[in-house]
């Protein structure tokens, strides 16, 4: 029996190519149209952006998010736009985010960080906190009357004569 040559792996088709009117993962597309506005703004891979939140933690990041990248002979510079009011607190973290960057993308690779102060447009605002629920403290007494209350009830514990023991 004859067997046909196996193809390699580099010649095979990807699994929704093999047939037409699959649907295929969005991230597929996404990331290779998106491909060209990361390379103008210097980055050679999108995980940075992506995975920001988890790299530079929940509070840096929002607060500043990563706008540039330029490589150069000593390592690269990674401009960070951030909001005003942080610029100045996020220059003393300046090192531990290094750190924490270089963790990441590898030994190195980041030298330094470059702080620009402007507006960050889609920061969430928390919610306003609620209003308090009018029947949740109805039961409760106001604080005189708690007081009197505690005051009679250590009279009573004062007067009251010790038990003699039998």
């Amino acid at each position: 029996m004859s067997q046909s040559p196996k193809r390699s792996s580099s010649q095979e088709p990807t699994r929704y190519a093999a047939r037409r009117g699959w649907a295929r993962p969005a991230v597929e597309g996404v990331l290779g149209e998106a491909a060209p506005a990361f390379a103008r703004a210097g980055f050679p891979d999108a995980t940075l952006i992506l995975r920001w939140r988890e790299i530079a933690g929940a509070e840096v990041a929002r607060v500043a998010r990563p706008l540039k990248w330029q490589d150069g002979p000593g390592g690269a510079v990674l401009t960070l736009k951030c909001e005003p009011s942080a610029a100045v607190l996020l220059q003393h973290q300046t090192r531990t985010l290094t750190e924490r960057l270089n963790a990441y993308l590898g030994a190195g690779r980041v030298a330094r960080l470059r702080l620009v102060p402007g507006r960050l447009t889609d920061i969430a605002v928390p919610p306003p906190h609620p209003a308090p629920q009018s029947d949740f403290c109805a039961d409760v007494p106001a604080l005189s009357e708690a007081l009197d209350r505690l005051a009679s009830l250590r009279a009573r514990l004062k007067n009251r004569r010790p038990k003699r023991p039998d």
